[in-house]
């Protein structure tokens, strides 16, 4: 069988996971990436915890980075070169971009004194409250407080003009706050497109080949990391924007591939076709 030519980062809402987490328009290509031996990378803001049942259900055995880049997490024995900076992570090898989550909610808990705003993180509540303001089942909701890098927040008092100082006094000492929906999030050091030219050098000087890194998400989520690929593949409701050079992620039609696993699933065979 020839040597791999692409090497996969997807996302997993919209994309190869459907609104209830399920994945069964996804097999035939899940199959098709195992029988031809390309690696599929996963890509998540999601928590090591949150992800390990997702991997066990879809058998996924490849590399993952997780908490939007705070953690790049490698199987035992999977590439045959060395990790710079790795150190055992419970099961895996890890490599640590994101600064630790004491650290971060300390500062979170600083800022917010500074700022005089009030917060509500996830190290404030216990796991019926994380539950209440999230909507996740009980057990999701644990897993969800099993973070290492990224602390999920909202603001219980303030203003606008308060906010935006608490963002900017934020970024003045190294950290990055962002909102997501209902809540914010506050990290240190997490970058997932820093993580996927990483794993991307990684992979090359393992395969000793130019592997071909191919980013594919929703439209709706369009994360900033597919601008680390050399393709692009946005799937949306209207059908795929794609872009060859990852560095304008819109611009060249293709095929309509909608958002979600039977989407994901067509993106990828005629990627890997």
């Amino acid at each position: 069988m020839l040597a791999p030519r692409h090497l996969i980062f997807t996302s997993l809402d919209g994309a190869l996971l459907d609104s209830r987490g399920g994945f069964a328009e996804a097999e035939e290509a899940l199959v098709e990436l195992d029988r031809h031996k390309v690696p599929l990378v996963i890509v998540t803001h999601r928590t090591r915890a949150e992800l390990d049942p997702i991997r066990r259900k879809i058998g996924h055995n490849h590399p993952f980075i997780t908490e939007g880049g705070g953690g790049i997490f490698f199987p035992d024995a999977y590439l045959n070169v060395k990790i710079p900076d790795a150190q055992r992570i419970g099961r895996y090898l890890g490599v640590v971009l994101g600064r630790p989550y004491d650290e971060v909610c300390t500062a979170l808990d600083e800022l917010a004194t500074e700022c005089g705003v009030g917060v509500a993180g996830f190290h404030h509540m216990n796991l019926r409250e994380v539950a209440d303001n999230t909507g996740l089942r009980p057990r999701d909701a644990e897993l969800a407080r099993e973070r290492e890098f990224d602390e999920p927040f909202y603001f219980t008092t303030a203003d606008d003009a308060a906010i935006r100082r608490f963002v900017e006094l934020a970024k003045e000492r190294g950290f990055t706050v962002r909102p997501d929906g209902a809540f914010w999030h506050i990290s240190g050091g997490c970058d997932a497109a820093r993580a996927v030219r990483m794993m991307s050098k990684l992979f090359r000087d393992a395969s000793r080949s130019k592997l071909r890194a191919v980013g594919i998400a929703s439209s709706e989520e369009n994360p900033s990391w597919l601008q680390a690929t050399d393709q692009t593949v946005l799937l949306s409701g209207r059908g795929a924007e794609f872009d060859e050079s990852a560095t304008v992620v819109r611009r060249k039609p293709t095929p309509h591939y909608p958002a979600g696993p039977a989407g994901w699933n067509q993106a990828i065979l005629d990627i890997i076709g």
